[in-house]
């Protein structure tokens, strides 16, 4: 109470300042963004786009830095309707409206569609991005993996000239200890253009991790979200280099490339015993390092004067390598584990994954006007050939999944019509086609446990090591989109429309688990007693149906002098969505519906002063005994904390300095998720953060604090993935310097 009053009040004396400021100074006008290129493949005004845009320009990127390097953390304050970032390695349970997220980077997709291990947002390096486009709502036009959203960080652009150095230095520490939670990190770019020839750009950066604390003092384990990495002893680097030439006014061709690499390297196993996930001081981590080793070529040709418009062929490949934690049986939150046949020590010492994925395509947009038909009137058309694969094994080389491959083969086309000065209609049609190679593979021997009346309070188990016959199988579909811009203002207008996204759901998820049930179930004594009938099993008896999500929303946004702001309602349903749950370790497909709402607001006092938010709301329910009927709500790990939102304030003195004060708040979560009425409570929290810069050298000097008061609470997201309580950060400082030259 005492903290949540400290924040009220501090809102307050801002809120105070701010009608002063109001009152004293007139008030600045705000101008909206204008491009996007990420919502229908080539450059549109957000006037244009029936859909809810967000477009996060350098300065919010630079703000955001000051208090984490996570992309997942500034898309988590100031996007409404995406998740609050688990702190750690991995995106687990984050989401965009209840949905899958895909990731681009400059248009290169960088997740991994056909097994979703969630680990990419935390590994992008901001300090490299020059804006980031976030796209709500189910869309194909990019392909498998958009259910939820579509967000596309576009990388800097060389800086015309001799060659410009930006720097950017940081040293992060939590305040319970900060001589074992130092986390120095260091950034340098470089780029220049020479006169009519060539450009380039690179960025290089590093950062290193040491303990990580919450507000109570207590140490955050390494791999509090079993299996997936934490926040905590690690080393990290991001390489990135683009080289550019522009043959003419309206031709030029770009080669990106691009390096991630991470290590973190535990100290301790977890406890996943309740209450809470915590080192267990007692157990020293036996497995192989965490580590990511991420590799992306890109070469993208446009042509402006394009015989039939404009013309962008993009070409790309990324080799792919994520290991994650070693994790032990711990019933009940891990509860199935690869054998070592050896039962007093069930966990086998190669039980441990890697997960390969080489992936790489050929997208064509050209943008064709159709002036001589109807003025204005433009058409968007293209495709897409990706090829995939994707495998993943134990520590001994074993797979853990029918490895997979992949060929996508799409086309698409986009019509834009404007009907008067006020109203744009656009709407569009693709069809997509995935031709999937399921090859043959034995699932290994795992040990796995149920709940029991006894002295453990569970039964173990042995389900056998089971052949898991493949195929090939293909899945199509047609999507489409239709919507509308109103215009009210020069600055203001009216959206809305249907939109859908077509997606094959994780694959090796689903083959991963085959046959992990109690039908297949053999004592300990008798490790072997399937009969030959029963120990194979194929993939056609288990492969998920691709789902097909529909968006609708409403909305509005524009500017009003000092004021800037969007109002987004929406709906999205699906017939076959996927859910996880966490006690049974199992995946199902369902009929389910997801609403919510979403408000973004900024008002400039004083061209010094402004003031701002973001809230979002979103809620959902699902059919669990496939009756037709949406029964209960949706797990945590799809929803969270329904209520979200952020304040913030920032002052910029005369002499240069700049104050920003951040509130955030999430609500409590207690839904029953099931027929039985299961529930899994979430608890809200409030919390404050606060960076100072100031100009230093002629470069800017910052000092910033998450968590100002220290509070312990519960992390929502990483909480959600086990139903397990996993706190979060307690307060952490940074000091920093950036200075370009």
């Amino acid at each position: 109470m005492t903290k949540l009053l400290s924040f009220t009040v501090s809102l307050a004396a801002l809120s105070a300042a701010t009608t002063a400021f109001g009152q004293a100074n007139p008030s600045p006008v705000i101008n909206l963004d204008t491009i996007t290129v990420t919502a229908a493949r080539t450059e549109r005004s957000t006037a244009e786009t029936p859909q809810s845009i967000q477009v996060l320009d350098r300065a919010q990127i630079e703000e955001q830095l000051k208090f984490s390097p996570s992309a997942a953390a500034a898309l988590g304050k100031l996007v409404p309707g995406y998740s609050m970032s688990t702190q750690t390695v991995s995106s687990a349970s984050e989401n965009y409206r209840g949905r899958d997220l895909l990731v681009l980077v400059d248009g290169v997709p960088m997740t991994t569609p056909l097994r979703d291990v969630s680990r990419i947002l935390s590994m992008i390096d901001l300090n490299s991005v020059e804006r980031i486009e976030v796209v709500a709502g189910a869309s194909s036009l990019y392909g498998a993996g958009a259910t939820g959203g579509t967000v596309n960080f576009i990388t800097k652009k060389a800086a015309e000239g001799k060659p410009t150095v930006t720097v950017n230095t940081a040293m992060r520490a939590f305040t319970q200890n900060i001589g074992r939670s130092l986390a120095p990190e260091a950034s340098v770019t470089v780029s220049g253009k020479v006169p009519n020839g060539f450009d380039y750009l690179v960025t290089a950066s590093g950062r290193g991790a040491g303990r990580t604390y919450d507000g109570a003092g207590r140490e955050l384990p390494s791999d509090g979200l079993l299996g997936q990495g934490g926040g905590d002893r690690y080393k990290a680097g991001n390489l990135l280099a683009k080289l550019g030439y522009d043959f003419d006014t309206s031709k030029r061709i770009e080669i990106n490339g691009s390096l991630i690499a991470f290590d973190q390297d535990p100290k301790y196993l977890t406890n996943y015993a309740a209450p809470y996930a915590r080192p267990d001081r007692t157990r020293l981590y036996p497995g192989q390092n965490v580590i990511e080793d991420t590799k992306s070529l890109s070469l993208r040709y446009t042509d402006k004067d394009f015989a039939l418009g404009s013309l962008s062929v993009l070409g790309y490949y990324n080799d792919i390598k994520k290991r994650f934690n070693y994790s032990t049986f711990a019933y009940p939150y891990n509860t199935q584990v690869y054998y070592s046949f050896n039962p007093l020590s069930p966990t086998s010492p190669d039980n441990q994954t890697t997960l390969y994925s080489q992936r790489g395509g050929v997208n064509v947009t050209i943008d064709t006007s159709l002036d001589r038909l109807l003025p204005g009137a433009k058409l968007t058309w293209g495709g897409d050939v990706i090829q995939d694969r994707t495998w993943q094994t134990l520590t001994s080389g074993q797979d853990v999944f029918t490895p997979l491959k992949q060929t996508t083969t799409a086309g698409f086309g986009q019509l834009q019509i404007p009907i008067g000065e006020r109203i744009v209609l656009r709407g569009g049609l693709r069809y997509e086609h995935f031709a999937l190679s399921v090859s043959d593979y034995v699932r290994p021997a795992a040990y796995a446990a149920v709940a029991a009346n006894n002295a453990l309070g569970y039964q173990s188990f042995v389900l056998p090591a089971l052949n898991v016959t493949g195929g090939n199988f293909d899945y199509s579909a047609l999507t489409g989109n239709l919507g509308a811009t109103v215009k009210l203002s020069d600055t203001s207008e009216v959206f809305g429309g249907w939109s859908q996204g077509f997606a094959l759901p994780d694959v090796g998820a689903f083959t991963r688990r085959a046959g992990l049930s109690t039908a297949y179930a053999c004592t300990l004594a008798n490790i072997n007693c399937l009969p030959a009938s029963r120990r194979s099993i194929s993939f056609a008896s288990i492969a998920p149906e691709a789902q097909i999500v529909n968006n609708y929303e409403l909305g509005m946004r524009g500017s009003y002098g000092a004021f800037k702001g969007s109002l987004t309602g929406y709906i999205s349903t699906s017939d076959d969505g996927v859910t996880f749950d966490a006690t049974t370790n199992t995946l199902s497909q369902q009929k389910e519906r997801i609403w919510g709402a979403e408000a973004t607001a900024d008002y400039a006092f004083t061209e010094q002063f402004t003031m701002g938010s973001v809230v979002s709301y979103r809620e959902g329910r699902y059919d669990t005994n496939k009756d037709g009927k949406l029964d209960s709500y949706l797990p945590n790990n799809r929803i969270g904390s329904p209520w979200r939102g952020m304040l913030y304030g920032s002052y910029r003195f005369v002499n240069g300095m700049q104050l920003r004060l951040e509130g955030e708040g999430f609500s409590d979560r207690d839904v029953a998720i099931d027929l039985t009425g299961t529930r899994y409570k979430l608890k809200g929290a409030v919390t404050m953060n606060a960076a100072f810069t100031a100009p230093v050298w002629e470069g800017e000097a910052y000092v910033a604090v998450n968590n100002l008061f220290d509070r312990a609470y519960q992390n929502p997201t990483a909480t959600s993935v086990r139903n397990l309580a996993n706190y979060a950060w307690g307060r952490t400082v940074t000091v920093g310097f950036r200075k370009t030259f």
